[in-house]
């Protein structure tokens, strides 16, 4: 079999640069989406030289949320087949509730970055998910099962009724869809500059397993769902919270 190819949205740091570490161990080629290229530039070149596989990871800068830039991904799949799509792009905007204005920016924002770049991105590759056996993942939050996040819960809830459409209409071509939905994991760029040592502490302790999250927690996960031992996984949301939300 040729080497699998990968893309990773939001590749960057934190989540997308852990899944696509596994991913290249794993001995996919992979190609990791950003918007900052020093960023990128980084994470490949640590990502090449810790796996021993330099040339097994490249990148390409692009805005998500602009359908120009999504061409250039494209551009950089050139033609081959795409076995694993991670839709990791996002984040968290500050809201502005002072005006009507300021609140629907707030959410439009908020949806752009959370749910158009995941959709526009998927559309994009979709003629060239592998059939059979294409992998489209989805990396949602907690905040859409529990709530408390606003705009941002709301935008990664989207992210789950969308996969289930995805997933019935993928499935006869044998492609699955999943949502992988962490938890609090402290070793990211989410919280920069928002966490408190009181905040951290309530969240590891609204946890079963007493430790907040790291990268490779919510990686390890979408490995299984990138494998081919998880053919008959499809239209779930895996929770990687420590047991802060239960299943259901």
């Amino acid at each position: 079999m040729s080497e699998r190819l990968a893309v990773v949205s939001g590749g960057g740091t934190g989540i997308g640069a852990a899944v696509a570490r596994a991913l290249v161990v794993d001995g996919c080629s992979v190609l990791v989406v950003g918007r900052r290229p020093e960023v990128l530039t980084a994470a490949t070149e640590r990502i090449g030289a810790e796996s021993g596989r330099p040339d097994a990871i490249r990148s390409v800068t692009a805005d998500l949320t602009d359908p120009d830039h999504v061409v250039k991904v494209v551009e950089a799949v050139g033609g081959r087949p795409v076995d694993v799509l991670v839709n990791n792009a996002g984040g968290y905007h500050s809201a502005d509730s002072g005006t009507l204005a300021g609140i629907a920016a707030n959410w439009r924002a908020t949806l752009d970055t959370n749910v158009l770049t995941a959709v526009l991105l998927t559309e994009a590759l979709r003629p060239a998910l592998r059939r059979p056996g294409g992998r489209v993942i989805l990396i949602s939050s907690i905040a859409a099962q529990r709530g408390g996040g606003d705009a941002y819960s709301a935008a990664k809830a989207a992210l789950h009724g969308w996969a289930y459409s995805l997933a019935a209409q993928l499935g006869p071509d044998q492609i699955t869809v999943n949502v992988v939905s962490p938890g609090y994991v402290a070793e990211t760029e989410f919280f920069a500059g928002r966490m408190t040592p009181e905040g951290h502490a309530q969240r590891v302790a609204a946890t079963l397993v007493g430790r907040a999250g790291v990268p490779d927690d919510v990686a390890e996960s979408v490995r299984y769902l990138a494998s081919p031992a998880a053919g008959y996984v499809t239209g779930q949301v895996l929770g990687v919270n420590g047991g802060s939300v239960l299943g259901r």
